[in-house]
């Protein structure tokens, strides 16, 4: 085991890279378990949650959800400077804002047209813990479900392109930084890890260079991105 903990995680999940990045940013050992997609059953907190990522800390103490694990981490390894504010109602809004908007943002840019669709489930197949078999399914078989059924109808209700979108939410959100280089003044703090983890997950595929025309967030992106101890 890592020093701190395990993380049971998948390599191209958005929630998984919210954790990672600020394991990342605090420089703390620990160890990643990357997890077959199709054996979530397996996980320590099965069967009542079977979604990455899990945290299990060096008490073999089992967490999920990816946002308060984050805060059990700052608050036990960092004594909770991210995450505690003088203006906690700010930190919380926010904080709220990011889960809803970029995390459902994730799936229009990825997957929103049948060409991103294959691109993406290609390249989640080589980046996971697939089988033999499973691999070569997903590959085939799981960009016409995530573009026909899942993101197809995201995008025709949200009206917008997902380059239109993104751009959208990252210019609302560096907006709130009030002149500052971070959501968290002069530093980034919990709010801006989760943020740049949902950015992050786009990293790895072609659709990232949609958001790399948006000044702001990128300055913003790679700020944060330059803080982690890696």
């Amino acid at each position: 085991m890592g020093d701190i903990g395990k993380l049971h995680m998948l390599y191209t999940c958005p929630f998984c890279w919210k954790v990672r990045s600020l394991l990342e940013h605090l420089g703390l050992d620990y160890e990643s378990i990357q997890v077959n997609p199709m054996k979530t059953k397996q996980l320590p907190s099965a069967p009542e949650w079977r979604k990455v990522p899990v945290w299990v800390d060096s008490n073999e103490e089992v967490h999920v959800d990816s946002t308060p694990i984050m805060k059990h981490i700052d608050a036990v390894h960092n004594n909770g400077e991210l995450w505690n504010s003088p203006d906690q109602e700010r930190q919380n809004k926010w904080m709220e804002w990011v889960d809803l908007h970029m995390s459902k943002g994730t799936i229009p840019i990825l997957y929103g047209s049948l060409g991103s669709a294959l691109k993406t489930t290609t390249r989640v197949s080589k980046l996971e813990n697939f089988g033999f078999i499973s691999k070569r399914l997903y590959a085939w078989a799981g960009f016409p479900v995530m573009w026909g059924i899942i993101a197809k109808r995201r995008v025709k209700k949200d009206g917008r392109s997902p380059k239109k979108l993104w751009h959208d939410l990252l210019t609302e959100f560096t907006s709130e930084f009030n002149g500052s280089e971070f959501f968290g003044g002069d530093k980034p703090n919990l709010v801006d890890l989760a943020a740049f983890g949902y950015v992050r997950s786009i990293s790895p595929y072609p659709q990232f260079s949609q958001l790399e025309d948006h000044d702001a967030g990128m300055k913003w992106y790679n700020s944060v991105k330059s803080t982690l101890k890696v």
